[in-house]
């Protein structure tokens, strides 16, 4: 297939930098694949909501730190302390950079448009958007300031972009810090259009088997509503402190966190306590999976009497767990990784993602060139699992409409 086949359905003519252009191999990748044919939900994808962040605070409540939101913004260092110049790697990343200069009409919410475009370049249906320098705040010292700004930001982002745009859900940001305030957001947002559940950022320091989030999960069980577990970076960590590199922290931190929240969930017996309550670990990759599985079935084994709510072996309740597939480890080792799908049972329990626009984003051919998954299982990674699991009404993107409308034309005749 040359280049410019099937371009006339895209039409990226606008100056500066262009999403679609800089996607071109992507989109490239789509029509070669015939994607057109697939329910692609993207599970884990990023929007920067840094550059709509005066638009946020004006969402929350408290004046004070309502004007001192204003001021300090989220890009400065001010109420949230953040640091994104080794994930953005400095600028090599062009459309870090560059993204502001992107031109979008002025008829839709910008966010809207950009995630449309990139959505669009690779073959992608729904996308389940999450913040990115906003995951950071729950290391905040200020537990009013994580509070304060996760309830705007949710408001924000139900009135603005779920409720305009079908092909956009959200696991909503819950301020794990304030139990209490994660009970109230439950409430409030459980019911508005576009939300599919809510979501903790690993990277804090309270327990999640804490008597205080139990009122938490029964809201979220009654709702049928799953509770995802999003990974982060921080170097703040005692542990990663030690580390040197950004590569280091990188490799280890994204999985530390959800490795310890696991390990608590599973061992005080919150899959008994609330069976149906569906958890996702995100943005862990998969290899640290199995390692868990082993270490901690070795383990119950060894002092059952340690987990007494447990019923099963901790590998048989992760084997009922979601997992997002991105970062996928498969540089040198396809049979390791082929064996990992098969302990996770990864046809019906992993869910695709990108994780665009960051530097380390895969593509849906990471999932759909695989030689050792079928088709049947291919079409329940890339959407099938996420739309059973979030009880999704499917929104297929115009160009792959106009794709099968053309197959069946070209049929016809």
């Amino acid at each position: 297939m040359t280049s410019t086949q099937g371009s006339h359905l895209f039409q990226p003519s606008r100056e500066g930098f262009d999403t679609e252009v800089h996607l071109d191999h992507a989109r490239q990748q789509a029509f070669a694949r015939s994607y057109e044919d697939f329910l692609i939900v993207d599970v884990d994808s990023h929007h920067y909501e840094t550059e709509a962040f005066q638009e946020i605070a004006e969402y929350i409540d408290d004046p004070v730190l309502r004007q001192e939101a204003k001021y300090q913004g989220m890009s400065r260092g001010g109420v949230t302390s953040i640091d994104g110049s080794y994930q953005e790697m400095t600028g090599r990343v062009t459309r870090y950079p560059l993204r502001k200069r992107e031109t979008v009409p002025a008829t839709i919410h910008r966010d809207i448009t950009l995630m449309r475009r990139w959505m669009d370049s690779m073959g992608v249906d729904m996308a389940c958007m999450f913040p990115t320098p906003m995951l950071n705040i729950a290391t905040c010292p200020r537990v009013e300031v994580e509070t304060a700004l996760a309830r705007a930001y949710n408001r924000w982002l139900c009135d603005n972009v779920l409720a305009e745009e079908p092909r956009l859900t959200s696991m909503l940001y819950l301020p794990f810090n304030d139990p209490d305030a994660c009970l109230k957001v439950v409430e409030e947002f459980g019911n508005r259009k576009g939300v599919i559940g809510f979501m903790v950022t690993s990277t804090h320091y309270k327990s999640v088997h804490d008597n205080a989030y139990m009122k938490v999960y029964a809201a979220l069980q009654e709702r049928n509503l799953p509770l995802g577990f999003h990974a982060a970076y921080t170097w703040g960590d005692k542990s990663t402190a030690l580390m040197n590199r950004f590569i280091a922290v990188h490799a280890l931190g994204f999985v530390w966190h959800n490795m310890v929240h696991m390990t608590n969930w599973l061992v005080n017996g919150m899959p008994e306590r609330f069976p149906r309550l569906k958890t996702v670990w995100i943005e862990s990759g998969l290899a640290w999976v199995p390692f868990l599985m082993q270490r901690l079935d070795n383990e119950f084994m060894m002092r059952s009497s340690d987990a007494p709510l447990l019923k099963r072996k901790p590998s048989e309740y992760m084997r009922e767990m979601f997992y997002t597939s991105q970062p996928m480890e498969m540089v040198d080792n396809r049979e390791a990784l082929e064996l990992t799908f098969k302990m996770i049972k990864a046809e019906s329990q992993l869910l695709y993602s990108s994780d665009y626009p960051h530097w380390d984003m895969d593509l849906p051919s990471t999932i759909y060139d695989l030689p050792f998954v079928g088709e049947a299982g291919k079409r329940a990674i890339l959407g099938g699992n996420a739309e059973r699991l979030f009880k999704l009404d499917p929104h297929f993107a115009p160009w792959k409409l106009a794709r099968r409308a053309e197959k069946q034309t070209a049929s016809a005749a």
